[in-house]
């Protein structure tokens, strides 16, 4: 099977990486100075089972989706219907378009500007890095949720064998909202205090605050009809313990001087809330909070 990764950061490159290191095709497609380091030298994977060099092909271009049966999409929410419009004219027809996002809404988003094509949301569980140019630095988990598709079955199988843990599920609208929930109470925090999980829900009054943005989260998923699968007070416990040393995507965007998709984190809750009548205080506030230190000059 064929793999093309559009947005190969962290997340892509670890999805990706794993998928070549099992003998898939597969071409990165990412920033220039993590390209030119890969298509020299491979892409080095430091993972908690192992630490090699992959040889993968590389790309600039999104032009290079071309003739993948499978494309991971895998760049920030902000950007996915620019990301979208660039890949359409090169996409295959019968491809499939495999959401690896933050956020709930962007398969959605993502259906509108690419009509006809075959697109699935899935959700990510895992704790990645990039620790420099082409050096893919893994924290912990690696799951995945995929929504069904013609060819769903068929990839999870791939990844599966590739050592990934993959389901597809018929509720991934749930999944996607338990992840975001999950999102919703560390990512923020992470981002102010720059701290790591393990160490963030060991400062006073931050497990209080977490409460209070998780209650805020179900009553507005309750009140736009969503189903949460499992026990999300667990899994919100078990990211500390199973992720301690990992710095929310957010925490890493902020600490590069780069936008982060806070909007559609907090943010999204907070419209959600308001469009349905519901408080949303405690998320509002670590929206405005991200904000204000996203603004902030990085010099």
């Amino acid at each position: 099977m064929k793999f093309a990764v559009l947005g190969a950061g962290a997340v892509g490159c670890f999805y990706g990486g794993m998928l070549a290191r099992a003998g898939h095709a597969v071409t990165l497609i990412g920033r220039p100075q993590h390209v030119q380091v890969v298509e020299a030298q491979g892409l080095r994977m430091q993972t908690l089972g192992f630490d090699e060099t992959v040889p993968v092909s590389a790309s600039t271009d999104a032009s290079a989706v071309a003739g993948a049966d499978v494309v991971l999409f895998a760049v920030k929410s902000p950007d996915t219907e620019a990301a979208g419009e660039q890949m359409r004219p090169h996409l295959a027809p019968g491809a499939l378009v495999l959401c690896l996002q933050n956020g709930v809404d962007n398969a959605e988003r993502l259906r509108a500007v690419l009509p006809g094509a075959s697109v699935a949301a899935a959700v990510v569980y895992v704790a990645t890095e990039m620790a420099g140019p082409g050096h893919l630095r893994h924290h912990g988990r690696g799951e995945l949720v995929i929504e069904p598709s013609p060819r769903s079955a068929a990839v999870a199988q791939a990844l599966i064998a590739a050592g990934v843990p993959t389901e597809v599920s018929d509720n991934v609208r749930g999944a996607l909202w338990a992840k975001l929930i999950l999102n919703c109470a560390y990512n923020a925090l992470s981002a102010v205090g720059r701290i790591a999980y393990g160490e963030l829900v060991q400062r006073p009054g931050v497990q209080g605050v977490m409460r209070d943005v998780v209650a805020e989260c179900r009553a507005v998923a309750a009140a736009d009809g969503v189903t949460l699968p499992g026990d999300v007070d667990l899994a919100v416990r078990r990211i500390a313990e199973t992720m301690p040393k990992q710095y929310s995507s957010t925490a890493q965007d902020l600490m590069r001087g780069k936008p982060s998709e806070i909007d559609f984190l907090n943010g999204f809750v907070v419209r959600r809330g308001d469009a349905l009548g519901v408080p949303t205080p405690a998320n509002r506030v670590l929206w405005a909070a991200v904000k204000l230190v996203e603004s902030r000059p990085t010099s």
